[in-house]
């Protein structure tokens, strides 16, 4: 597996999301539950973003970390995208 060396971005689609916490145990810097039971991203500060289809800055150290959260969802509900042109590379719309 890859890991792309471009700058990412990532964003969990919470009407798809079960809840398994996969996500946030692959990487709790990135990814959180919140009251709801559903994951959520966080921002560079640890800040939950709460509104739909908020996106997280992916930081380098932790790229592998939220490709393979992304590609062992169950939900299919993490997407990963390439920052320079908004391309899925890891998620449900990915291209293999």
């Amino acid at each position: 597996m890859s890991v792309p060396t471009d700058e990412l971005s990532v964003w969990v689609d919470q009407d798809l999301c079960t809840g398994d916490g996969l996500c946030v145990q692959y990487a709790p810097e990135i990814f959180e539950f919140d009251v709801d039971g559903l994951a959520y991203v966080k921002d560079g500060g640890g800040t939950l973003q709460l509104t739909t289809g908020s996106r997280a800055e992916v930081p380098a150290g932790l790229r592998l970390e939220v490709l393979d959260a992304a590609r062992e969802c169950p939900g299919d509900c993490i997407h990963v995208l390439r920052a320079a042109d908004g391309r899925e590379v890891a998620g449900p719309d990915a291209e293999d």
